[in-house]
């Protein structure tokens, strides 16, 4: 009995169907049905190494998959936002868009009351032009200043030699003269001589009084002369003193026609400045013309508009007014970490999902920023102090598209995407 309770296997709950029926329990040479052996232990065994394969071979499998990808959540649609300023100061008398519409590049954005600058440039233009009149005076005053001094030095040339000449006349005939009053003299001093000889004779009636008288006469006559010579001779010095005159007159015109050339030099000088000016105010002409052309702002490039002007405000030079925003001239900005980097290289094939429509788009790497995040920020880290802990950095890394994947322009600067780059 005691035998046949342990061979019995142990169940939780009875069966009916394996207990023998009442009054049979007791009955001797009877043996009750055994219950199934259990499962041997070398299949669990077999089992359990089964799964534990299956794990391995699937997550080296997945490791040998992942490795060759690099992926972040800390990415976004970047792009270039061409911000539009005003270059000149005005009021704004129209605006041609509105927030969100597509411009085409030239597109008149803005415009700005042009009274004020349009008056700028008559005026610069007529300042141009009375520039323009002086400057070709001066120019036509050199020639006329070169020529006008080469003849007034020949001239005064000419006349200093005419004054050399005429002294050296006067000179002569002073010669002249002081020779005749010295003949004129000798004769008087004889013919007076002769009269006290002929006064003496005729006293004595040695001689008649008739030549005493022509002796007188002589006399007379000599002493006129004498007075003319005399006469004679100071003309001939006066007119040898004016000749002297002339020639420092004549002296005095040459020095001065000499100075000619630098006057020449002078006027040409003002020539120049006055074509000087003439360009200044060509470039104030060609600055008004610039100013009025600004008065119209003009859309850089294709891309959405984002307002911030309205008609009636005034503006300042560099004032943003708006921004237009390229839809093709977008890329991604992929913040990785730099323990990511190690096998990142530009030209490496990415592909990024944006959470906006789910849909995926393929592009490259681009390039790999020269510095982390936190150095480009407003406030970078300090981090010489003695409670450093070392954080983990992100460098941003350029993804750009591939032709064709932006199409449909459903991309926007500042989407959040997802993108995976394969490394290996």
């Amino acid at each position: 009995m005691d035998s046949d309770r342990h061979d019995a296997p142990v169940t939780s709950a009875p069966d009916d169907r394996s207990q023998p029926p009442a009054g049979e329990a007791h009955m001797p040479g009877r043996r009750l049905p055994s219950a199934p052996p259990p499962a041997p232990k070398s299949r669990a065994r077999l089992v359990a190494f089964l799964v534990i394969f299956v794990l391995i071979v699937a997550g080296t499998g997945m490791w040998l998959y992942f490795r060759q990808y690099e992926s972040t959540d800390d990415a976004q649609i970047d792009g270039h936002i061409h911000p539009i300023s005003s270059r000149i100061a005005g009021y704004v008398i129209k605006v041609n868009v509105d927030d969100n519409q597509y411009v085409h590049a030239g597109d008149v954005l803005v415009e700005i009351d042009p009274t004020d600058f349009k008056v700028a440039v008559q005026k610069a233009e007529a300042e141009l032009a009375d520039a323009q009149a002086n400057a070709n005076g001066q120019a036509i005053n050199v020639p006329v200043t070169s020529i006008t001094t080469a003849s007034l030095i020949r001239s005064s040339e000419a006349d200093v030699q005419s004054a050399k000449a005429g002294i050296q006349a006067a000179d002569k005939q002073v010669d002249v003269m002081r020779a005749n009053l010295a003949q004129t003299e000798a004769n008087d001093v004889k013919l007076q001589d002769d009269l006290k000889r002929y006064a003496q004779l005729v006293q004595k009636q040695e001689v008649s009084e008739q030549q005493y008288d022509q002796a007188l006469a002589a006399a007379h006559a000599s002493s006129a002369s004498i007075a003319g010579a005399r006469a004679a001779l100071t003309a001939a010095e006066q007119q040898a003193s004016q000749a002297r005159e002339r020639l420092k007159q004549a002296e005095a015109g040459l020095t001065s026609a000499r100075t000619g050339p630098r006057q020449v030099a002078i006027t040409e000088t003002r020539a120049h400045s006055g074509a000087a000016l003439v360009e200044q105010k060509r470039a104030e002409l060609d600055q008004a013309k610039l100013n009025l052309s600004y008065c119209k702002i003009l859309a850089p490039s294709d891309g959405i508009v984002n307002k911030n002007v309205e008609v009636g405000q005034y503006v300042q030079p560099g004032q943003q007014l708006l921004s237009v925003v390229p839809r093709d001239e977008i890329y991604v900005t992929a913040n990785f970490k730099e323990t990511q980097l190690h096998y990142m290289k530009v030209g490496q094939p990415a592909v990024f999902t944006v959470d906006a429509n789910g849909r995926s788009y393929r592009g490259h790497v681009d390039s790999i920023a020269g510095a982390s995040g936190a150095r480009f920020s407003l406030l970078p880290p300090e981090n010489a102090t003695g409670n450093y802990v070392k954080v983990v950095q992100r460098i941003p890394v350029k993804i750009v598209l591939d032709p064709g994947e932006n199409k449909d322009h459903q991309l926007r600067i500042g989407m959040s995407v997802d993108p995976r780059v394969t490394v290996r």
